[in-house]
């Protein structure tokens, strides 16, 4: 069974292993190193069952990714076991990404998240940054996030991020970040060592470089997976994948002796 860590100071216990859901609902303007059909709701229900098998309790998914709410939701019978972690700010129609920050817009994207996915509440939601964190952030919507939690439609807010400066920045208001950490990507080691400081959850997202992993994927990946998982500040690691056996291989990075692959 995975091991589990605590989302943030006051978050529940979640997987060391999160599953990433923007294959099952979208296969548009991706940067995946090979294109792929969305799959069938047996595949999904599948893909389901081995997460819960693992331990997995940490779904990743966005308005972004094109028709993965409305699917979880449909699918999902067990919603209690789930934390479910979602966005706002980016949705994908038409084959584009569409932005919208404003506090009407935000507002709107969560009504719709909730809808979508059958819930009374999202577990954690994240700022779907475009890029420009800072700049979200001296316009307010973060804070729109942080009335969204008072009011009782999410239990957790943070960013999904991608500047450093934006990410620290944020801390003052954040549970939760969503943040890149791999080895070849260390620029955003000093965010993590302050989300510890501070007791804001960390979910690390891109570990595996979507996807582009050179020499023995799985070996490698594996020995992302660990290095990532020993920083720790880190909560959970989100990886996205439509193969079960992936998904196996995965988590037994979690309890394989370091240098070996299964």
């Amino acid at each position: 069974m995975l091991p589990r860590r605590r989302l943030g100071r006051h978050g529940p216990e979640v997987s060391a292993l999160g599953l990433g859901t923007v294959k099952i609902g979208r296969n548009q303007g991706i940067k995946y190193p090979q294109g792929f059909d969305l799959p069938d709701d047996r595949q999904v229900l599948t893909l389901l069952d081995c997460a819960r098998e693992l331990g997995i309790n940490v779904l990743d998914t966005a308005p972004a990714y094109g028709s993965s709410e409305e699917r979880l939701g449909r699918l999902l019978h067990d919603r209690e076991r789930w934390v479910l972690v979602s966005k706002a700010g980016e949705d994908f129609s038409a084959g584009q990404s569409h932005f919208d920050f404003s506090a009407a817009g935000l507002r709107a994207s969560v009504e719709r998240s909730l809808r979508r996915l059958r819930t009374d509440r999202l577990d954690v939601l994240l700022l779907h940054s475009d890029g420009n964190d800072l700049k979200l952030l001296a316009e307010g919507a973060l804070a729109t996030l942080v009335r969204l939690r008072e009011e009782g439609k999410v239990v957790a807010v943070g960013v999904s991020s991608k500047t450093v400066d934006g990410a620290l920045a944020c801390l003052a208001q954040a549970d939760v970040m969503m943040l890149s950490y791999r080895p070849d990507h260390l620029v955003e080691a000093p965010v993590l060592s302050a989300c510890q400081e501070q007791g804001i959850g960390v979910l690390i997202k891109k570990a595996l470089s979507s996807g582009h992993l050179g020499g023995d994927p799985a070996r490698q990946a594996q020995e992302q997976l660990r290095f990532i998982w020993d920083h720790p500040a880190t909560s959970c690691i989100v990886v996205g994948t439509l193969n079960p056996q992936h998904l196996r291989s995965n988590a037994a990075a979690f309890s394989a002796p370091a240098g070996e692959a299964s």
